[in-house]
């Protein structure tokens, strides 16, 4: 033995179990070391390989399954949307029409084999009415009555139906002063319009007519029944037809305006304009 080296103690039961394994004495303390000192090693890679792991399949979930932004599919809702209002706003003027005019059993469109009739009417109460405006002139007419006529009409004298007409292209004025009397035909200006008064006749007599926005109206003493009417007339022609009867002093008078179906605003326009200026004179 060396002097100079210090005794290694040993355990006994240590040493007598590495005899009988027939392994060295002075290596089994070292080996058990490096073993000790190599897990922790171990496991932190292990760790370090189910996170990335864990990661790389968390990431290839994403990509598979969540759901993907479709510029196309976005932009096929917003399609749809506005096609859905779309929808919403022309089926507007159908139902319009549809509350304005209802099918009359007698009579037959060329069109679609139905008509609309003539609808039920309404009162309101209307205290002013609307100034000349540039493009008329109040026109007092030699028949007893005054009213605004668009420039450049001409007037065809009273006929032998009691009518005056004002005329212009295609768009007729007509006014009756005072032909029929309340003693006659009723003091209701409404039933007046829809069952007796002749210039609504040729609406009563067409195979295609509708009517719409009957009302009765009350100004001052005055009391008048209003509507609008389409018929085709002799010519073939669809006809747009505003009309006013008006009972003064025991006696209907009319206003009337008829124009192309096409041009129901311009229908208007000269309408409200003649019918507002009524006045009788004489």
């Amino acid at each position: 033995a060396d002097p100079n080296r210090l005794p290694i103690v040993r355990r006994r039961g240590e040493l007598v179990r590495r005899r009988r394994a027939g392994l060295p004495a002075h290596h089994g303390r070292h080996k058990r070391a490096k073993q000790e000192s190599a897990s922790p090693r171990r496991l932190g890679r292990t760790l370090l390989l189910l996170v990335m792991l864990g990661m790389a399949a968390a990431i290839a979930y994403a990509m598979l399954f969540m759901p993907k932004a479709d510029s196309s599919n976005g932009s096929t809702a917003d399609a749809d949307r506005t096609g859905a209002a779309g929808g919403a706003t022309q089926a507007g003027p159908e139902q319009s029409a549809d509350a304005s005019s209802e099918p009359r059993p007698d009579q037959t469109s060329p069109e679609s084999g139905n008509s609309p009739s003539k609808s039920a009417g309404s009162t309101e109460t209307q205290t002013t009415g609307p100034e000349v405006p540039d493009g008329f002139t109040l026109r007092e007419d030699a028949a007893g009555f005054q009213i605004a006529v668009a420039n450049g009409w001409n007037r065809t004298p009273e006929n032998g139906r009691g009518q005056v007409v004002y005329a212009h292209g295609d768009f007729d004025l007509i006014v009756v002063p005072g032909r029929d009397t309340a003693d006659e035909y009723g003091n209701d200006p409404m039933v007046y319009q829809r069952e007796h008064e002749r210039e609504l006749q040729p609406y009563r007599d067409s195979s295609w007519a509708s009517s719409g926005g009957l009302k009765t109206i009350q100004v001052g003493e005055r009391t008048m029944a209003e509507g609008q009417f389409t018929w085709t007339d002799d010519q073939g022609r669809e006809l747009f037809v505003r009309n006013v009867a008006i009972l003064i002093g025991g006696r209907y008078h009319v206003v009337q305006l008829r124009g192309p179906e096409a041009e129901r605003d311009e229908v208007t326009r000269l309408f409200e304009q003649a019918s507002a200026t009524y006045q009788v004179t004489g």
